[in-house]
């Protein structure tokens, strides 16, 4: 009797930013990026020239960040938003229960608009964790940072916004009764975006070296010690590729002076290949995703796949850290993520808030 073939795993699908604005990108490319067999991530190249630079500079920033005193850290921590505006570190919740120490997170809404939000700080005065101001480390203490942050933040979700225009052509040509423009609106428009800018500590050695909590088809141990596996509860995730910066050789202490820190060096590659994001199949396969420099990535989150009616699917993924023995030890990894999402009091479906949604999706642990 003849062998099964084994069944072909899903990959990345890469586009140009030229076709995307052109509306160049066909329907059947978005459904095999995004559709209910994909890993639910397109790959953008051809960016503009400023993007590489500007992702040197905000990803050194985030292990100055980091590595800031504890005073000035705590100056930018708000406990009444839950921690999800400024600084986080040690309040988000692992797999097994754990509070996460390897990773830090500095939150910030990049889209202003003073009359949308007014009307959200109107409708949901309890909701601090979405209606709070940003908040800013002093120029004296990290020159440039939040010039670099929201002008990166503006990038991608300009970015974003075209992707968002494809998918709408999708749903037009798809799904009846779709409204045109429906995503690209949240996306340009929405003050419920979310940027968080990502510092994962070098692990200590003894979690380095850690048992590997469950092994899956692919051959690859799950270990999310960096980041536990979830999935996004906004419509589209613009992801840049990740930083990989040796503290050992290179230590992230603040500059003396009030000048632009230095842009630290950065590897080639974690020594572990198997360090970083990983997408989880429905097939329960897991695919490691690798973001080229120049271009940025972006993943599909809940809202979208309501919106989209399950057309589009969002899907489970992690980040798995490094293990290494010896050399290699003090290796952190830096990265952006920009979560854009609907206004608070915007529909994901019939009848249901993305407020409502949201609240519900946070305290069923996703």
């Amino acid at each position: 009797m003849a062998k099964s073939r084994p069944q072909s795993q899903p990959q990345a699908i890469t586009v140009s930013l030229n076709d995307l604005a052109h509306g160049n990108v066909s329907l059947d490319t978005l459904e095999t990026a995004f559709g209910p067999e994909s890993l639910g991530i397109i790959i953008v190249r051809d960016l503009p020239k400023e993007f590489v630079s500007l992702r040197q500079k905000l990803l050194s920033m985030s292990s100055y960040l980091a590595n800031l005193e504890g005073e000035q850290l705590a100056k930018l921590e708000k406990a009444e938003a839950n921690y999800s505006v400024g600084w986080s570190w040690g309040k988000e919740t692992l797999a097994d229960g754990r509070y996460g120490t390897l990773k830090g997170s500095y939150y910030a809404q990049p889209i202003h608009n003073t009359e949308l939000e007014a009307k959200a700080r109107s409708l949901y005065p309890d909701n601090f964790a979405m209606t709070s101001p940003n908040v800013w480390p002093e120029e004296s203490v990290l020159s440039g940072f939040e010039e670099t942050f929201e002008t990166m933040c503006r990038l991608i979700v300009d970015v974003a916004a075209l992707v968002a225009r494809s998918c709408d052509c999708y749903g037009v040509a798809r799904l009846d009764g779709y409204s045109e423009g429906t995503l690209e609106n949240i996306v340009r428009s929405s003050v419920s975006t979310k940027a968080r800018l990502l510092h994962y500590f070098p692990p200590p050695r003894s979690v380095a070296s850690a048992e590997p909590k469950e092994n899956t088809d692919s051959g690859v141990d799950i270990d999310d010690d960096w980041c536990a596996t979830h999935v996004d509860i906004g419509a589209l995730t613009g992801l840049t590729s990740q930083m990989f910066v040796d503290e050992a050789l290179h230590s992230p202490a603040r500059p003396a002076s009030d000048s632009y820190p230095p842009h630290l060096p950065e590897l080639e590659a974690h020594p572990d290949p198997k360090a970083g994001l990983w997408i989880k199949s429905r097939s329960g396969h897991t695919t490691q995703v690798h973001i080229p420099r120049d271009c940025l990535a972006f993943q599909t989150g809940m809202a979208l796949q309501l919106i989209t009616r399950g057309a589009f699917r969002a899907v489970p993924h992690f980040v798995r850290g490094g293990k290494v023995d010896g050399v290699g030890g003090k290796i952190a990894r830096n990265t952006l993520a920009v979560f854009t999402q609907p206004n608070l009091w915007e529909e994901v479906e019939k009848g249901r808030t993305f407020a409502v949604f949201a609240e519900a999706e946070i305290k069923g642990g996703l």
